[in-house]
């Protein structure tokens, strides 16, 4: 089995909180259902106000977003998590709960994105090029998800619908900033194991 059932619990709620992150980022907003006064329609009219009531919140935003988001954190860690299991490791995916929780504290207190939605653990013994691969994955395939919208946009390789695009560029977005924030060679980002695990590799040779 690819996945354990705790792996799944922690792929939906990095799911939710990425979304929750993101819900605002890709210009969506809620249908407000308009009725002009209580004769027209009186359930349409109720319907209009309680949803005027929980505007603050936007159901359909953070559905949205997750779907936008979910193939490129998703996959991002399945990267990490195949090839450790490639070079023959146990590799378990984790979701980051600190980091969730601080991400979303950080969009509203100082309005920024900063945050780690999960990672993957592996055992086994591995080189530093190995390490520095495995780290890479993630990342790589974030820009290969972000290349391959820009090569469809730019290009207009078929006829695509205004609401594809619009999809497409927020993919093109999310996975372009997967790819640039998770390069950043510090702390607990793949970059800081890319070069960690290069310098090592050249060192030694």
């Amino acid at each position: 089995m690819l996945f354990t059932l705790q792996e799944f619990i922690d792929l939906i709620i990095m799911t939710l909180g990425v979304g929750f992150i993101f819900m605002d980022s890709f210009g969506l907003r809620q249908q407000i259902i308009k009725v002009k006064s209580y004769e027209d329609d009186p359930v349409a009219y109720y319907q209009s106000y309680y949803k005027k009531k929980i505007a603050g919140f936007h159901w359909n935003n953070l559905w949205i977003a997750c779907l936008i988001t979910a193939p490129a954190v998703i996959f991002h860690e399945f990267a990490h998590k195949i090839v450790a299991i490639s070079y023959g490791m146990q590799a378990t995916f984790h979701a980051a709960y600190f980091w969730l929780v601080f991400g979303i504290i950080m969009k509203y207190v100082a309005g920024f994105v900063f945050f780690v939605p999960g990672y993957v653990t592996h055992t086994g013994a591995a080189t530093p090029l190995q390490e520095a691969v495995i780290a890479f994955a993630g990342p790589a395939l974030n820009f290969l998800f972000w290349f391959s919208c820009w090569i469809i946009l730019k290009f207009r390789l078929f006829t695509i619908s205004t609401r594809t695009m619009q999809i497409l560029a927020a993919t093109r977005y999310i996975n372009g900033f997967l790819f640039i924030f998770n390069m950043i060679p510090i702390g607990p980002f793949d970059g800081a194991k890319v070069f960690d695990g290069l310098m090592q590799y050249i060192t030694m040779h």
